[in-house]
């Protein structure tokens, strides 16, 4: 079993004003109870994260914060506790295509290669509260609020 953690929870979890810290928060400690087995996300979504941290906080702390969360800091102690998968020009260009294929769901293309690395590595579920996923990948957020 295995979970890809989208852009959305990471910022969430380290902004206390958005409105699905509480549930970032929820998701991320079961997580790494490694109640939905092993968690990954990408390059492209730690690009995201530390860029819309940035952007929704205007504070640059929390931007590093957010970061932090997702490589671990050696130094601070702090773990990593999710595999970072590169997004390769296979992926690149299987995202590409499934941009073209889902004109009615509006997906960025970074959610595109989100669900390519899903499908290629097999993982489970998506942690995402983000509609546009339903129908593709299962995304846990969506069967544990329901």
């Amino acid at each position: 079993m295995s979970v890809f953690i989208d852009t959305g929870v990471f910022v969430a979890y380290v902004n206390k004003s958005d409105e699905h810290h509480g549930d970032a928060t929820s998701l991320l400690e079961s997580i790494m109870k490694d109640e939905y087995g092993a968690p990954f996300t990408s390059d492209y979504v730690f690009d995201e994260v530390v860029t819309v941290a940035l952007r929704r906080t205007k504070r640059p702390a929390k931007a590093h914060e957010a970061g932090t969360l997702i490589l671990g800091d050696e130094k601070k102690k702090i773990p990593r506790f999710v595999n970072i998968l590169q997004v390769t020009r296979d992926v690149f260009n299987d995202a590409w295509n499934l941009f073209h294929a889902y004109p009615e769901k509006r997906l960025s293309f970074t959610d595109c290669t989100s669900i390519s690395l899903m499908h290629k590595r097999s993982i489970d579920y998506i942690a995402s509260f983000d509609e546009d996923f339903d129908g593709i990948v299962t995304n846990i957020f969506r069967e544990i609020s329901s």
